[in-house]
C-alpha cells in the first residue's frame, strides 16, 4: 500500500426509503471542514434505488462531488450488497478517509467494510480533526465508560475510517446554488450475492419525538423519583414549546423510553435550552448536553456535577421550582 495514492475525504450518505438521514449530512459538512485542512474534496457516497434526486440534494448541502451507485437490490439495506459495492468503490478510487454515521446501519457497515479493507476502524467518535503535520485524522471518542476521551490515528493504514455518533456536528446549511459533480458508477449487485433476504419492512408507529431536532429540553434523571415526576417536566416542555428528554438514570429505572436519553450511550443534543432536573450531571450525560445554548439545573445537591456546567443553577425541590415555573410562564401568557 502507498499512502499517497489516497486522496480526498469520503462520507457514506445513508438514506432510507429516499429519504437522507440527518448524520449524513452532518457528516458532508464536517467532512468539508477536514476536505479543507487536507486542500481536498468532500465526496458522499449514495447508495440505493431511485436516488438521483438525493445526490443532488448533497451537493446542496456541501458535497464537492457525490458518487451514487443506483441499483434494485440497493433499495433496502443489506450488509452484503452494500458493503461488497463500497469496498469495491474505495479499492477503485482510494479516498484518504471514510466517515461513517454510527446509525444502526453504519455500526454493521462499518466493521465490514474495514476488515475487507485491511484498515483501523474508530468507532462512536465525537470529534475529528487533522494532525499538525497534516497527514492524519484525529479521532476522538469517548473510552472506559465515558470516563476519559482517547485520541486514535491510523497512520499505517488506508482509508482512515471512523463512524460517528449523530448529533455531534452541525450540517452545513442549504444552499442551492452550489455546485458540484454528480458521478454515477455502475457497479453489479447479484441478488445470489446477498445472503440475507428481505421479506418485508414493517415500522413501528411510536409517538416519540426526535429530541436531537428539539429546541428546547426538560430533562428528568434519578432524583425526579418515580416516573410520575415526568408528567410535571412535559407539562413545562409544552408551554415552552419543546419536550421531555432523560438521563440514563431514569432510562434503566424504566421509567422512560430509551428513545428519549440524552448522553454518552443516548443522543447527543444541543438545544437552545436544557432544564437537567434532579441530574446529578455524570461525564456520561454531560458529553451528550454541554453544547446547549443555556443550561438551567434544578437540584438539591449545590456541588452536584451538573450546577458547574449550568448557566443558571438553581438549588431546590424540583416539585417546588418547576411548578412556580409553570405558574410565572402561564402569568406571562
Amino acid at each position: 500500500m502507498s499512502i499517497a495514492d489516497y486522496k480526498g475525504v469520503w462520507v457514506f450518505a445513508e438514506q432510507r426509503n429516499g429519504e437522507l438521514q440527518k448524520v449524513a449530512l452532518e457528516l458532508v459538512g464536517k467532512g468539508k471542514e477536514l476536505a479543507n485542512k487536507l486542500g481536498e474534496e468532500v465526496t458522499a457516497v449514495l447508495l440505493g434505488s431511485g436516488v438521483e434526486d438525493i445526490a443532488k440534494e448533497l451537493v446542496t448541502y456541501g458535497a464537492d462531488k457525490v458518487i451514487y451507485v443506483d441499483n434494485p437490490n440497493l433499495k433496502h439495506y443489506t450488509t452484503d450488497a452494500y458493503a461488497n459495492v463500497i469496498n469495491e468503490l474505495v479499492a477503485s478510487k482510494k479516498p484518504e478517509i471514510l466517515l461513517v454515521g454510527a446509525t444502526f446501519i453504519g455500526r454493521d457497515l462499518g466493521p465490514r467494510v474495514s476488515a475487507r479493507l485491511a484498515t483501523g476502524l474508530t468507532a462512536d467518535c465525537t470529534g475529528l480533526d487533522i494532525d499538525e503535520e497534516g497527514k492524519n485524522l484525529l479521532m476522538t471518542r469517548p473510552a472506559f465508560g465515558g470516563n476519559l476521551m482517547a485520541t486514535i490515528a491510523c497512520t499505517d493504514h488506508r482509508p482512515q475510517m471512523s463512524t460517528v455518533r449523530p448529533g455531534v456536528f452541525e450540517k452545513l446549511q442549504k444552499d442551492e446554488s452550489r455546485t458540484g459533480k454528480i458521478e454515477k458508477v455502475n457497479i453489479e449487485v447479484k441478488e445470489d450475492d446477498i445472503r440475507t433476504k428481505i421479506q418485508d419492512v414493517v415500522k413501528s408507529a411510536k409517538n416519540i419525538a426526535d429530541i436531537g431536532e428539539a429546541k428546547v429540553l426538560v430533562s428528568g434523571g434519578r432524583g425526579l423519583g418515580s416516573p410520575e415526576g415526568f408528567n410535571m417536566l412535559k407539562e413545562l416542555a409544552d408551554l415552552l414549546g419543546g419536550t421531555i428528554s432523560a438521563s440514563r438514570a431514569a432510562v434503566d429505572n424504566g421509567w422512560i423510553d430509551k428513545a428519549y436519553q440524552v448522553g454518552q450511550t443516548g443522543k447527543t443534543v444541543r438545544p437552545n435550552l436544557y432544564i437537567a432536573c434532579g441530574i446529578s450531571g455524570a461525564i456520561q450525560h454531560l458529553a451528550g448536553m454541554q453544547d446547549s445554548d443555556f443550561i438551567i439545573a434544578i437540584n438539591k445537591d449545590d456541588s452536584a456535577a451538573i450546577m458547574k456546567v449550568a448557566d443558571l443553577a438553581i438549588v431546590g425541590d424540583y416539585t417546588k421550582v418547576i411548578p412556580e415555573m409553570i405558574a410565572q410562564i402561564k402569568a406571562m401568557n
